[in-house]
């Protein structure tokens, strides 16, 4: 579950996720226990971001080169997720369960997934819940993620991804 982590560990992983990318994410503000903030990266896709206390960084966002939302989670302990291998999950959102694909991602040191839907409504369903849980290949619970303030968060980035020129 979500808790607050120290500002100094949770900046720490949030420069470790993305000191690997070519474009700087743009700080856009800190709302409901999550940080908005616009990607270069995806067409200046809005998105939020947030960390657990296991320092699990996960966003939630707009690829508005492709027109789609995505989540992602880094995890520095996951050194067994390989960047560009594909990876068969499952997710249960609050007794609801759906199959799919994840991508692996690393940017820096962070380890990470990426699941990408081009129903943009999706996301925002994913707000409405109050626990995602994560669970991988072989069926084994990998994290619960506390999805409290994600529904206020994204009406900021729902309004942050209108100001950039595509509505989410």
């Amino acid at each position: 579950m979500k808790k607050w982590v120290s500002l100094a560990a949770a900046a720490a992983l949030a420069v470790s996720a993305v000191q690997a990318t070519a474009q700087e994410l743009i700080d856009k503000g800190f709302y409901h226990g999550w940080n908005l903030l616009v990607d270069p990266s995806f067409g200046n896709g809005c998105l939020i971001q947030t960390v657990y206390e296991d320092l699990s960084l996960v966003r939630l966002g707009y690829d508005a080169l492709n027109q789609q939302g995505y989540f992602t989670v880094y995890n520095k302990a996951w050194g067994e997720v390989k960047k560009g291998e594909r990876y068969n999950i499952r997710f249960d959102l609050d007794g609801q369960s759906f199959d799919a694909v994840a991508t692996g991602v690393q940017t820096g040191k962070a380890h990470g997934a990426i699941v990408f839907f081009k129903d943009r409504e999706f996301i925002h369903a994913i707000a409405q819940k109050k626990v995602m849980t994560v669970f991988g290949q072989t069926g084994q619970r990998v994290m619960a993620i506390d999805l409290a303030g994600t529904a206020k968060a994204l009406e900021y980035a729902r309004s942050c991804q209108e100001e950039q020129g595509w509505g989410g």
